[in-house]
This record gives structure tokens, sequence and C-alpha cells, in this order.
């Protein structure tokens, strides 16, 4: 993995192929590559880094309107040239780019490649090369491709060139995104309708086990037993402006300081014509007639899922686990009677998580995806869809998806507590109103927040986030947040569990993030936090209005105390972020990262 683009046109193919991939710099990657076709051949210009040491070797002598790009995170073979993509088959016919993992590799290479000298590590050489085999073997391109398809196990999207057949490009896609654009004159192929937005908002979906062919004025699908495949383009709803930085230095900043608006937006969406919240009524129905709720998600979206459990178990009295997807696929444990299950994930497209929604299809269980991208895969796939409505995010470390993730899960279990006839004890549509505001003095706290991470985070090689009950989970995405971004090794725990075992950890001047929202565990959580200060911490603790000591680093507005992670996850993200800008990090896109995770 991890982007691909590829255009078929009009013009020279270069700079779209360029642009494209540098939208999908957000996904995070370690090298990237783009090769065109034209009379003369295939020329590939690839380069270990980024998108802008690639430009600075492509031959603006060279043209021609067909080409194909990537963005690669390594998952076979460490970053380099070499193992960049484009790939090509051993006698330069036959040039690809593909995402995703070949399980099988391996084993292809010992029962097909065996004379075949591979240049690189990667599994993705064992496909072209496949294909060359084949048609060497008197099968047809296409047929050769199709015929390399059936033999691959695991994930892919795959486009590739035929040195012989400048006017084609041909496409596969199985478990990892992968998009068609359509134009006049012209047609693109991407992983995200964000990369080629600069020349249409005409996409068509391709589903799993599909081949493409494309021209400049065609686009044809394919099943694997060579039935053709009719399907309407939708409009991509993107605004090119949303993906643009604008005056902020990082996108990770833009997205922080949107979250107010995110607020406000959700609400919007979610609001009927009487005020009230409201969601699909067959949502609600499968909420109501699940005995147990399980949430699958991973990583940031696992920490919104544990907030969103006792969302779901306070307001709506629905008992719920909460699950890390990669682990859940390969030991389910026993479920109930009649399980619901909710799959949380920002782009839609998460690997491990659409594998066990393949295993809860199977079993005939109802699922729902909450998901920021419409139509993504476990959107298509899901029963039902809620959607975040939290427009595009492109930083790798996640921010507004976070807080738009608890916004929907408050309200889906808002509603679903009413659908019940319980009592919820406060006006959701207000509270949600009132964490606007509360993120919008947060947001404009940033100078405070930056001085508690010189204080505290710009020379320390770890840190420590305490709390208890819901700030737990909050501590949790603080400590994720900092680690993702500014490499200071970070872990999140319960305060009572520090005399466990962590408190062996702290040494003089150990930074020990604590949260103190909760009135119930107030007294509590500072217990803890005098008892990492006898052993040499340094304590910072983020306290809620009404709760504050004297004694805190920072006090955020108060606001309904179930619904505190919302608010009180800002300053974290804050903190993570000028840590980061303090120690050089690229704030935007951390070391060995990738945004949309479409491997397992």
């Amino acid at each position: 993995m991890c982007g691909i683009v590829g255009f078929i046109g009009n013009k020279d193919s270069k700079e779209v192929l360029l642009k494209g991939l540098e939208k999908l710099e957000y996904r995070g990657y370690d090298s990237a590559g783009i090769a065109i076709v034209n009379e003369n051949g295939v020329t590939i210009f690839k380069e270990k880094g980024r998108i802008a040491d690639l430009r600075r070797i492509v031959d603006e002598r060279v043209s021609a309107n067909t080409g194909i790009g990537h963005t690669r995170w390594a998952t076979h073979g460490v970053p380099s040239k070499t193992n960049a993509h484009p790939h090509q088959s051993t006698n330069g016919r036959f040039t690809l780019v593909h995402n995703g993992v070949i399980e099988n590799f391996d084993l292809l290479k010992r029962e097909y490649l065996k004379d075949v000298s591979f240049v690189s590590d990667t599994d993705t050489e064992v496909i072209v090369q496949l294909i060359e085999l084949f048609v060497k073997e008197g099968l047809e391109v296409l047929e050769s491709f199709r015929k390399t398809l059936s033999l691959l196990r695991g994930s892919y999207a795959i486009a590739f060139l035929d040195e012989r057949d400048k006017d084609t490009i041909y496409v596969a896609k199985n478990k990892s995104p992968l998009l068609v654009g359509l134009g006049t004159g012209f047609n693109v192929i991407a992983s995200d309708a964000m990369a080629m937005l600069q020349v249409t908002d005409q996409f068509v979906e391709l589903m799993d086990k599909e081949i493409v062919i494309i021209t400049k004025d065609k686009v044809t699908i394919q099943n694997l037993q060579g039935e053709t495949i009719s399907r309407n383009p939708y409009t991509a709803e993107l605004d090119a402006s949303d993906i643009e930085k604008g005056t902020y230095p990082h996108y990770m900043l833009k997205e922080v300081d949107e979250q107010p608006l995110v607020m406000r937006k959700i609400i919007q969406k979610y609001q009927g014509k009487n005020g009230e919240l409201t969601i699909d009524s067959k949502i609600i129905d499968a909420m109501k007639q699940s005995d147990r709720i399980y949430i699958i998600a991973a990583g940031t979206s696992y920490h919104a899922g544990l907030v969103g459990k006792q969302f779901i178990e306070k307001m709506a009295k629905i008992p719920v686990e909460v699950h890390v997807s990669s682990e859940f696929v390969y030991n389910m444990p026993l479920l109930s009677e009649k399980p619901l299950f909710i799959f949380i994930s920002q782009s839609g497209e998460t690997a491990d998580s659409r594998a066990v929604l393949v295993s809860v299809k199977e079993l005939g269980h109802p699922a729902l995806t909450i998901t920021n991208v419409p139509g993504s895969t476990l959107s298509r796939e899901a029963d039902y869809t809620l959607l975040l409505h939290a427009g595009p995010e492109i930083a790798v470390a996640s921010t507004k998806a976070y807080t738009a993730q608890l916004a929907v899960l408050a309200i889906l279990a808002e509603v679903t507590a009413k659908s019940r006839e319980l009592e919820v004890g406060f006006d959701l549509v207000r509270e949600l109103g009132i964490i606007a505001n509360a993120m919008e003095v947060l947001c404009d706290s940033k100078e405070i927040i930056e001085q508690v991470a010189r204080e505290f985070l710009t020379v320390t090689r770890n840190c420590f986030f305490i709390g208890r009950s819901l700030d737990f989970y909050v501590g949790l995405e603080g400590a994720l947040k900092l680690k993702e971004i500014s490499y200071i090794q970070a872990e999140g725990f319960a305060g009572g569990e520090l005399k466990h075992g962590t408190i062996a950890l702290i040494e003089e001047g150990t930074p020990v993030i604590a949260l103190a929202t909760q009135e119930g565990v107030n007294l509590s959580i500072r217990g803890n936090v005098k008892e990492v200060v006898a052993r040499g911490a340094n304590p910072c603790i983020i306290s809620m209005k009404g709760l504050e000591m004297d004694e805190d680093s920072f006090v955020i507005p108060q606001v309904h105390e179930l619904l505190t992670p919302l608010v009180s996850v800002i300053p974290l993200q804050l903190l993570a972020y000028y840590a980061a800008l303090h120690r050089d990090c690229d704030v935007d896109k951390p070391r060995n990262l990738a945004k949309s995770v479409t491997v397992e």
C-alpha cells in the first residue's frame, strides 16, 4: 500500500499523476513513483522519500498521455528506490503498481517463478512477473491478467501498463479501495477521489474481484469470469478547498480548529424538522432488537468506541463490548444470541475491521458502520451507515474524526434511549452546542497549551497519561496522539493501576499528564498524582471548571460530565502538536504511519 493514481487521455499525464500523488500524501508513505507509456515505450521515475523528491527527477522532456503512479508504505522489503513502485516484468513489457498484501507470494514464486531473477523484495513483483509468464505461454494480456488474479490470495488494488498498448490501463481490485474517474476525452483511477478532484468529480466504485479495462474514451468493468458489469457513476461531494491547508502551517492544526464547526454540522445533519435528533428508524430498530452490541475498531476509532460504550450503556441501557479488530478477527469471543456489530473507521477502509465484517456477515449478524467516507468499503458492505460529516481529514493523526465519532455515538445512544422511553437526563442538542462553544475556547487557548508543551514535553523521552472512568479512555487517545507525531514513548493508564506495576517506571522528571473531569473520581485521581510526585514525576493536571484546584496546569470549560471526552481531548491533541513541532517532527506525515490502513 498506500496510494494509486492513473491517467489516460488527451494531454501529458505527468503533472496529473504528480498532483494526484500529492493529494494522497496524507495517507503516509515512504517512496513514490510514476510510469508513463508512449510510442517509444515505458519510462519510470521513482524515488525513496517525498513526492517533492520524485518531482526533481522527472524528466520534463518525456511526455505521454498514459501513466500510473504510486505512493508506497512498506510491507515487504525496506523503504528504498528499488522496492518503490512501479515494478516491471523481466522483459520490461509490463509495468505495475499495487496496494495491499499478497499473502501467498512466496508460494507463487516457488511454484511458477523459480527461474525468474527478482529485482525487489516486494510481494508486488510476483504479480507483474506472473502476467509476463502467462503471456509468454500464449495467453492474451487480459486472459493472463485474469489467470494471475485467480492465483492471488490476499488484498490488492492493481493498475498495469502494457508497453505494446499505450492506449490502455488494466485495473483490478480486491479488498483494497480503488475508484475509476470519468472525464471527457480522458479517464483516471485513484485510491481516493481527492486525488483526482483536480480533473473530475464523477467516479465509479469498483467492487472486489472486478477487472477494468480503461481507455481515454471507455471504461469496461468485468468480473473474473469475463462478464461485463454496468454501474452508474456518482458525484464526489467534496470541496477542493476542504483538502487545502489555507493559511495553516499544518493540516493537523487546521483540523483541530475545525472541530467546533464539525459539531455544529453534525447537529444540523442529524436534527429533524421538530428540532429533535433523528436517525434512520431501521438502525434504531436494530439497536433495540440487539441483546448486546459489539464495537469493532482500531487505533483512535477504538478509543472512540471505549467512550461510545459508556454513552450507549448509560443512556440506552444496552450492554456493549469493545474489541480491537485485528484481534477479534482471529479470536472471536462467544457471542450473544442477538448481537449488533458497530464498526468505527474514519476512512471506512480499515482492513482489520473489514475482515471482521466479512466474518460477521457470514454468520448472518447485522452490522452498522460509522465512518467519515460515504461509499467506502465498510459502508457499502455493512447493513447500515452513519456518516461523521467531518469533511476530509488529511493529517495522519486523527483529531476531528475522533470527536465526530464521539458525537455520532452520543446521538445514536440518545435516539435509541428515547425510542425505548428511557430518560436521558439532558438535552443533547443543547449540550453539543455548549461543547462546540467550549471547543472554540480551547482552540483559542493555543498559546497557553504550547507553553505547557514546552514545559513538560520538549526534552523528555517518555510520558504517562492517567485518568479514571472516562478520563482513562481519553488518556489513551492523548498518549496515542503524542507517540504518533512526536515519537515520545507515551502510554495511558487507569489511575488506580499505577500501584500495580506501572509506578515502577516513574523516574525523576517523568511527565505525568492527569485528567480530572469526573467529579466522582476527582479526589482519587489527584491522590494518584500525589503518588507519582512522591517518586519524582513532573505532574500536569488538566481539569474541568468546577473541579479545578490551584496546582492544575490547564482548566477546560465546563460541559456535561458524560460528554467531557469531546472537549478534554482537544488540549491533548494540541499538546501532541506542539511537542512534535518543538522537536522538529513532520506533524502531518509521521514516520512509518499510514492514514488509511488497508492491509491486515
